[in-house]
C-alpha cells in the first residue's frame, strides 16, 4: 500500500516537472532567435555545457543516492 502511495506520488511529481523542464528548455531554445537577442557562440556553449552537466548530475543522482547542490548558471 506505502508503495503504491510512493509510486503514484513519483509518477504525478515527475510528469508535472519533466513537462516543466521541457517548456522551460523550449523557453532557452527561444533565445536563439537573433532578431531579438545577441549572442556568442561562447554563451552558447557555455548554457549546452551547464544543462548537459546538469543532466549527468541528474543521472548519476538515479544511480546513487548522491545529495542535491545547488547551482547557480551565469555567462559572465
Amino acid at each position: 500500500m506505502i508503495e503504491s502511495k510512493n509510486r503514484e506520488k513519483f509518477v504525478t511529481l515527475a510528469e508535472k516537472r519533466v513537462t516543466k523542464a521541457i517548456k522551460d528548455l523550449r523557453l532557452i531554445g527561444n533565445l536563439s532567435n537573433k532578431s531579438n537577442y545577441s549572442y556568442t557562440a561562447q554563451d552558447v556553449k557555455k548554457i549546452v555545457n551547464a544543462l548537459e552537466a546538469e543532466i549527468k548530475f541528474l543521472r548519476q543522482r538515479f544511480d546513487s543516492d548522491k545529495a542535491s547542490t545547488v547551482v547557480v548558471f551565469k555567462l559572465d
